[in-house]
């Protein structure tokens, strides 16, 4: 496994983060524990999960499994360095509960509380921020977070789904109160979504964020979705079937998967190892609900794109070039 610094910490990470999501709403506890196993003994160290995970009535199953996995031992937790998330409404499923949501000085104190319980642990390494919060004055956030970071509760914060200007403001208001601020993004970055590379990605790197990527394969977009429902092996749903409808877009991935078939590639780990080759990137985020869908994913890390695929992939994909040029006529 490779690996690289987070952002202007002194943390090593996996170039490949673990991403979560999928255990408790579609993967048991059993086999999440088995993946689990399967990533650290790998060498993938980069945990990435949020307190909302597990969704409607169970919002924490998804800390809980983690939880339960950490207290088996083995050095798991201390192998491990275990992001988590702040903003969703962890109250009563179906009621609004005041206080229980968003960036409030309250609610981080409460959020951190809960997901130290579910997670079976002391100290959370990277505590990130969701989404905007554009009710909280920033410095209240600041002031909550200085908090948990005296008291070894949590190591270092970050954003997720923030914009550039927001990144800015939170990293200028930390430094003002000389606190170290935001140390990583956590952003909607692949092929088929470029979008970041105009402010967000900028942004991080002017103030040494590392990037973290989710949706790397645009929800299954990039993963060879034509060729598995030509063979019948998928049946397209969702985003994918909707992104599909559109015969430009359709015929945009088509090209994609000619492109990596012609060069013997699968579709899901070029996109991977395109995300790896970016500038700023830390790492994108895996979620993989199987073993195989894991070990399809380990070998991305090790995979290198030509420059003729690189080439190809820009032409299909067409980025916004270069930030500020890209806004210039």
């Amino acid at each position: 496994m490779k690996y690289t610094q987070l952002g202007r910490t002194g943390l090593k990470v996996s170039r490949l983060v673990l991403g979560t999501m999928n255990f408790g709403p579609q993967t048991d506890e059993a086999e999440s524990h088995s993946i689990m196993d399967a990533a650290l003994g790998a060498g993938m160290n980069f945990f990435d999960t949020a307190n909302a995970y597990g969704w409607g009535a169970n919002k924490g199953r998804t800390e809980e499994i983690l939880g339960t996995w950490f207290a088996q031992g083995g050095d798991r937790r201390d192998k491990v360095v275990l992001a988590t998330k702040v903003y969703a409404n962890m109250g009563p499923e179906g009621e609004a509960w005041p206080n229980y949501d968003r960036l409030s000085a309250l609610n981080i104190r409460r959020a951190v509380e809960a997901s130290l319980k579910r997670l079976q642990t002391d100290h959370i390494d990277l505590y990130q921020f969701h989404h905007v919060d554009r009710h909280t004055p920033v410095e209240e956030i600041w002031q909550a977070v200085d908090t948990l970071i005296q008291q070894g509760k949590i190591l270092y914060a970050g954003s997720s789904n923030f914009p550039g200007w927001k990144i800015a403001q939170m990293n200028e208001a930390a430094g003002k109160k000389g606190l170290y601020g935001l140390v990583s993004e956590q952003c909607l970055y692949n092929l088929a979504e470029r979008r970041a590379e105009m402010e967000v990605i900028p942004a991080a790197q002017e103030y040494g964020l590392g990037v973290i990527c989710w949706s790397p394969l645009h929800g299954g977009l990039l993963g060879g979705v034509i060729k598995k429902e030509s063979q019948g092996r998928r049946r397209t749903s969702g985003r994918s079937a909707d992104a599909l409808a559109n015969t430009e877009v359709r015929a945009q991935v088509q090209a994609y998967e000619d492109l990596l078939d012609k060069h013997g590639l699968r579709p899901g780990e070029a996109a991977l190892a395109w995300l790896l080759t970016r500038p700023g990137v830390t790492g994108p985020i895996v979620g993989p609900r199987t073993a195989d869908q894991l070990a399809s994913a380990l070998r991305a890390v090790e995979l290198e794109l030509s420059d003729e695929v690189l080439s190809g992939l820009d032409e299909i994909f067409p980025g916004t070039g270069p930030s500020p040029e890209a806004f210039a006529w």
